[in-house]
Parts: structure tokens; sequence; C-alpha cells
């Protein structure tokens, strides 16, 4: 790998359906495309070069707010300057982190391994020993962070993951985004402003099977406690220069928004 390629992509173990509207609050340019059973979102920009974040948080950021509401896990993977790695988010759960230098070797947290195969559901026994192979040292000389890389995304075939040709972790985030382009069903996610991010969870409400029963007091005390607790977040946030969490508390403004509109028309009904 070129000590100089910077690059990363997200990968959501959820249709693009359910990831569409939290990518939307994360105000950036992405192109999601379907991902055997998983959806792939490639940053259209690079952000990572306006702020003090690096690749790395960047995309660990991302990855929580898109947990946060899919509820579902979310794996960002990053390479950077040579080094390589991923977070796994799941929910307001910790995040967990590993990352290999330019040489390949390992350096993370001691259960990241099995964090990932618990949580995405992989063979506690065969996957789990294939994982934790990549936490020791190389044997070949050859292997290399990106080497890493690819065995971790070779693994997660097995749960059903197939990236689009040529969405290749380690390529230019350039050469990235124009194999994205060419994914089959693949669209652009991109912010649209708060007045069409309440809309679309009200639509996502009213479109439900439960939405029924998404009304009522107990719908008005949810929408009234994800709306009290954006808005701090997205505050907090905001003074740490997260954009991650940024992401997420505006999810949870908009969901509580939407779930608060949605019970007042049906209320009128």
């Amino acid at each position: 790998m070129s000590r100089t390629v910077t690059g990363g992509l997200l990968l959501c173990r959820a249709e693009p359906l359910a990831v569409r509207p939290p990518a939307h609050l994360l105000r950036v340019r992405l192109l999601l495309a379907p991902a055997g059973g998983w959806s792939v979102l490639v940053p259209e920009d690079k952000p990572w070069r306006e702020g003090p974040q690096s690749v790395a948080e960047v995309l660990a950021g991302w990855g929580s707010a898109l947990a946060i509401g899919t509820d579902r896990p979310v794996l960002s993977l990053w390479w950077e300057d040579g080094r390589t790695g991923f977070a796994l988010s799941s929910g307001f759960r910790r995040t967990t982190a590993y990352a290999w230098d330019a040489a390949g070797r390992p350096a993370g947290e001691p259960d990241a391994m099995r964090a990932l195969s618990a949580r995405l559901g992989l063979d506690p026994v065969l996957d789990l020993a294939d994982l934790e192979g990549l936490t020791r040292p190389a044997t070949d000389p050859a292997v290399d962070g990106e080497g890493r890389l690819l065995a971790l995304v070779a693994l997660l075939t097995r749960a059903g993951l197939t990236l689009p040709a040529g969405l290749t972790p380690g390529e230019p985030a350039d050469r990235l985004r124009g194999a994205a382009r060419m994914a089959p069903g693949v669209e652009t996610v991109e912010w649209s402003g708060w007045r069409d991010a309440v809309r679309a969870e009200f639509d996502a409400a009213e479109g439900s099977p439960l939405g029924p029963w998404i009304r009522g007091p107990r719908a008005r005390l949810l929408g009234a406690a994800q709306v009290a607790a954006g808005a701090p977040l997205l505050a907090w946030a905001a003074h740490r220069r997260s954009a991650g969490w940024a992401a997420a508390g505006a999810f949870l403004l908009a969901q509580g928004a939407g779930v608060l509109a949605y019970d007042r028309t049906r209320a009128r009904r």
C-alpha cells in the first residue's frame, strides 16, 4: 500500500432502506449501495482533511451515529499512511477498535475480535479462531496492514457480506468513489434539511405496520424523551466538533419530532 493512501468506508448489517434515514443526518454526501444483506457507504468527499480528527476518528463517529439510527452493528474500515484498522459500533454500547501498522503488527483492545464475532453473529469457534489469528504477529513478512484488513473483509463474507466490484479496502478514495458510483443499486445520500429529516421519520411511522400503535401517551413520552436527549447531545457534539455524535443527536431529534408529529396528526383524524 502506498504510504500516502488514505480512505475508508462503512459497513452496516442492515438493508439500505434502514440505513438511508440516519445516513441523511450525517450531513455529508455519501454513496450508499447494497452489499449482500449489508449496506456499504462510501464518502463522496474527504472530510478528515477539514478538521482535527483523523480518518479513523471521523469514520468511527459516523459508525456510532448509524448504529444508533439503525439499531444494527456498523463496522467502519479505514486506512491511512500505511496503517489500517476498524471500529465496531453497536447502538449506545462502547465502540470497539483495532488497528495494524504498515508492517501488519497488531495494536488494539484484547477483546476486540471476540466482540466483533459476538455482535456480528459469527461462528464462536471457527470464525473467532480466524479473527484472533489477525491479532497475532504475522509469520509471513509480506503480510502488511492492508493484507490484515483484506483478511478481515474476507472473513465477513461468511456473514453474508458481498462488496460490489472494485470496493476494495486500501484503494485511494477517488478510485473507491468511482467504483461505488458503478455499484448496482447505488444511490447518493446527502443532508436535505431538518424539515425533510422530520418528514422522513413521519413517513416511516406512517408506513410502518406498527403505525397505529406509535401514538398516545407512550408515543408522546418516547418522542419527548428522544428530543430531550438529542438536543443536548447535539450541542455537546458541536462543542467537541464531533460529526458522528452530532449526527446521533440529530437522529434522536428528528425521530422524536417525527413521532410527536405522527401522534398529533393521527389524533386529529
